[in-house]
């Protein structure tokens, strides 16, 4: 398991916290998630922050998972089926700039940044220049500000 608020390397593979099932796999990166709770809202039963682990994939059909998986705008939460297929991309692809500066992107990307490029289907992206995670949000410039317009980005 990796900690949350732990400092990384510049040219440091990102970490991912992964919680396997029978029917689908669940990865979590900590330095994405910007906390809109699509997860925890969408499939309380699979996501619950007050458990450890706080996902359990085998609580709900694979196939709900995977959707809700999908809400997740910066993508901090990605799925992977036991049966080997992927997460299509939104086509075609979206950019939406939220009030406090955000670009949530969904589709088929490459994202270019300090660990290298990254396939991608869903992103937060800063917009501001401050995160210390480019070029992914991580509220700690102008955009950590409240922003009820992410959901709406989806």
């Amino acid at each position: 398991m990796t900690d949350p608020t732990s400092e990384r390397a510049p040219d440091e593979k990102p970490k991912l916290k992964e919680y396997e099932g029978e029917g689908i796999t669940v990865t979590f990166e900590p330095r994405r998630c910007l906390h809109a709770a699509e997860c925890v809202h969408g499939l309380p039963e699979v996501f619950d922050l007050s458990r450890r682990p706080w996902v359990l994939p085998d609580a709900a059909e694979a196939g709900l998972v995977a959707e809700v998986v999908r809400r997740c705008p910066s993508g901090a939460l990605q799925y992977h089926p036991a049966d080997g297929s992927v997460e299509h991309p939104d086509s075609p692809t979206s950019v939406h700039r939220t009030p406090s500066g955000q670009l949530v992107m969904r589709g088929d990307l490459l994202v270019s940044g300090a660990s290298g490029d990254r396939h991608e289907t869903r992103v937060m992206l800063c917009g501001c220049g401050a995160s210390g995670n480019q070029p992914y949000c991580d509220h700690s410039g102008p955009c950590a500000e409240p922003d009820d317009d992410v959901a709406e980005a989806r």
